[in-house]
């Protein structure tokens, strides 16, 4: 009879090990479902971080665009200045072929019409500057945005790095919970219960022999439900803990993105 008894009170324990084993696969997997997406956040970030070295790329070809468009602006200036000169060696020698030889029209005639052609050209030269100088602007204009949404980029930048980063240290801080109440569960349920179990057993399998035997064993029933009792108000505890802590780390993300 005691033989069979301890191979019954072993398959029960054996049921309740099991019963451990496998919750203890359900928090293997949530675990690796939680590696999967610091995994996803982590390739996110690094698509971030190329999307702003093109932008950088970007910004320094656009301010090579704008040091040739300024050279090229120099050039023309010294060019305006070079005829702003013939212009004035042109009226000089026409003044003194008017004073000098009033016989020689057909020479002054010749030298006005040049006259008009290189004002024509110097009208054509300021056009040209002034095209170049819209021109200018426009690079200005569009490099002051591009500026600004390389700043804008920076910033997203940096709050989702902020952001995986707070992720990441409240994955963490729910492994070690998890992990944690993981060794509550195995080490402080175990114990009462096989205690409740056994000495239920005992008390429908065999006969008690006196009033004073079958209050021991409900002593001791009671005992073990009173710890278990106080295992799962512990338990409960650590849980909502755990989620205040996961409430905490999320409302100072979302702080720190807000600053």
């Amino acid at each position: 009879m005691e033989k069979r008894f301890k191979k019954e009170a072993l398959i029960i324990v054996n049921r309740a090990l099991a019963f451990q084993n496998l919750e203890k696969e359900k928090r293997a997997t949530a675990l690796i479902m939680a590696n999967n997406e610091l995994a996803f956040q982590n390739l996110e970030k690094e698509k971030r971080a190329a999307e702003l070295i093109i932008a950088n790329k970007e910004l320094k070809f656009q301010n090579q665009e704008k040091e040739k468009r300024a050279a090229e602006l120099i050039i023309a200036n010294k060019e305006l200045a070079f005829q702003n000169q013939e212009k004035e060696k042109r009226a000089a020698e026409l003044i003194i072929a008017n004073k000098e030889l009033l016989f020689q029209n057909k020479e002054k005639e010749n030298r006005a019409a040049e006259l008009i052609i290189a004002n024509e050209e110097l009208v054509f030269q300021n056009q040209e500057k002034e095209n170049r100088a819209a021109e200018l602007i426009i690079a200005n204009e569009e490099l002051a945005f591009q500026n600004q949404e390389k700043e804008n980029r920076a910033a997203e930048l940096i709050a989702a790095n902020l952001e995986l980063k707070k992720a990441e240290e409240y994955q963490i801080e729910y492994i070690k919970g998890l992990e944690e109440m993981m060794f509550m569960t195995s080490h402080k349920v175990r114990q009462p219960i096989a205690n409740i179990l056994g000495l239920s057993y005992l008390l429908h399998h065999q006969s008690v022999n006196s009033p004073d035997d079958l209050k021991e064993s409900l002593d001791f029933i009671k005992q073990s439900a009173l710890s278990l009792d106080t295992f799962t108000k512990e338990l409960t505890q650590f849980i909502f803990n755990l989620g205040e802590k996961g409430k905490l780390c999320l409302n100072k993300t979302a702080s720190d993105i807000t600053i």
